[in-house]
């Protein structure tokens, strides 16, 4: 029974790492993109505080999408398996794209996958909760940091009373520049950890024969994975998180100390409610960029942000990615029921 759970496990790992390769540019972009933080010193910062977050605050999104969104019973090692290769597939190809994409948006798309093909699928939650927040909160994010960006930002910047050269170049602002990007690390790690975790922990107490419907074994189990699928986001963002920080750093806007906390702040704050109050799965990567252009747009106006090749580029990757992971998904679990690997 144990060798079954080791290749979900592995699929786990492989989409961890690639998820912490995608965070890697939401999280230390803005710092990275100032000049704060030298770029080998983020995978084990950013992996630090993705395991706090986890730890911490994961546990409400991880009942999301180990419990909630389709019934836990078909969280068997073999369609797992199906669901975590073809989120990891689709942000490899994303990573290698360098574009960092929403984790949360692909895994609940190939979780979909095998629920749509057994009519299974928990639409409720998913039509009314989840979906409509992933629309809601980037323009949230953009709107927030784009008033901040046009009332204070730019007015500290242009007064003539504020030596804004000296200010940005003081070492409180520095260090609040990468307090807020540890703040994102570990905003990522209470939202997109129980990406993988969260299935996992349900599949092992199926597995166990234990009741997943208990939030005290859910718990319990879900902690242990956590432990082993967390650091895997320090590795991504060792391997493939240079490329994607620079495209969101320093391919969208040149940004000052002071457009870099306030992209961080407004994000990780707009992800941790969505976290711990409803627990729902969404992406810092979009909050993220949608923040990184409202300041964008706040020191050279609209023209010359939106239609950047770089800014183009990401919104296409973001509606395949999450598609083509469900497709994925849908046809794999197809094909193994067709063959008889199988069953539900």
């Amino acid at each position: 029974m144990y060798s079954e759970l080791l290749l979900p496990l592995i699929a786990a790992m492989f989409l961890a790492v690639n998820m912490g390769a995608s965070g890697t540019a939401p999280s230390f972009s803005a710092a990275y993109g100032a000049n704060i933080i030298k770029r080998l010193a983020i995978p084990g910062v950013f992996g630090l505080f993705v395991l706090l977050g986890a730890i911490v605050a994961g546990k409400q999104v991880g009942i999301t999408m180990g419990r909630e969104l389709i019934p836990q019973e078909m969280l068997t090692p073999d369609i797992l398996t199906i669901v975590l290769f073809s989120v990891g597939l689709s942000l490899l190809i994303s990573n290698y794209l360098a574009v960092p994409q929403s984790t949360s948006q692909a895994t609940v798309f190939a979780i979909s996958g095998p629920a749509i093909f057994y009519q299974q699928l928990n639409s409720p939650k998913l039509l009314f909760e989840i979906i409509p927040t992933w629309f809601v909160l980037p323009v949230f994010s953009f709107l927030i940091t784009l008033a901040i960006g046009k009332l204070l930002y730019k007015r500290i910047r242009d007064s003539e009373k504020i030596d804004y050269e000296k200010v940005s170049n003081h070492f409180l602002l520095k260090a609040l520049v990468f307090v807020s990007s540890c703040y994102v690390a570990f905003a990522i790690g209470a939202n997109n950890v129980a990406n993988a975790s969260g299935p996992i922990a349900t599949m092992v107490l199926n597995e166990l024969g234990i009741d997943a419907g208990s939030d005290e074994n859910f718990i319990v189990i879900i902690t242990v994975t956590t432990l082993i699928i967390a650091p895997c986001f320090a590795i991504g963002s060792s391997l493939f998180g240079y490329r994607l920080l620079h495209s969101t750093g320093k391919g969208i806007v040149e940004f000052g100390l002071v457009g870099a906390s306030l992209i961080s702040i407004v994000t990780a704050t707009l992800l941790l409610i969505a976290s711990i109050t409803r627990g729902i799965p969404t992406s810092l990567v979009q909050l993220n960029t949608f923040a990184i252009i409202a300041v964008g747009i706040s020191k050279m106006g609209w023209k010359k942000v939106i239609v950047q090749r770089t800014v183009r580029k990401f919104w296409i990757v973001w509606i395949v990615a999450p598609v083509f992971a469900l497709i994925m998904s849908y046809t794999l679990t197809a094909l193994a029921h067709y063959y008889g690997i199988i069953f539900f």
